[in-house]
């Protein structure tokens, strides 16, 4: 079975930076896509970012373009969110998310999601 584990969430206050990652195993290989989510409380869980497999194109949410930065290690399995110019409203539960079948845009798109970890921005 496919298995994510998020890391690398914490306290920051705005305008600071945090880099999360998300440990994958259980693929064969690295021909997979992944995305980054965060849910707040009393919302929707929303996407952040995805990274193609090969070449790693990348899209983002209009609310972090140049602000996060998605990258992924494929000799490590690990897949990066680097948050720079961090603000409050980023405050949520950051979420990746393996095996897209559909629009990375739709989270009922994904067979396989970590445990979450959380990001607190204070003003």
């Amino acid at each position: 079975d496919v298995q994510l584990v998020e890391s690398g969430g914490g306290s920051v206050q705005a305008g600071g930076s945090l880099r999360l990652s998300c440990a994958v195993s259980g693929y064969t290989d690295c021909n997979y896509a992944m995305s980054w989510y965060r849910q707040a409380p009393g919302k929707e869980r929303e996407p952040v970012a995805l990274i193609f497999a090969n070449p790693g194109r990348t899209e983002y949410a209009d609310s972090v373009a140049g602000r996060f930065t998605v990258s992924r290690d494929n000799a490590k399995n690990t897949v990066y969110l680097q948050m720079n110019s961090l603000k409050p409203e980023d405050t949520a539960m950051y979420y990746c998310a393996a095996e897209l079948r559909g629009n990375w845009r739709n989270p009922a798109n994904y067979m396989f999601w970590g445990q979450g970890t959380q990001v607190t921005v204070y003003p």
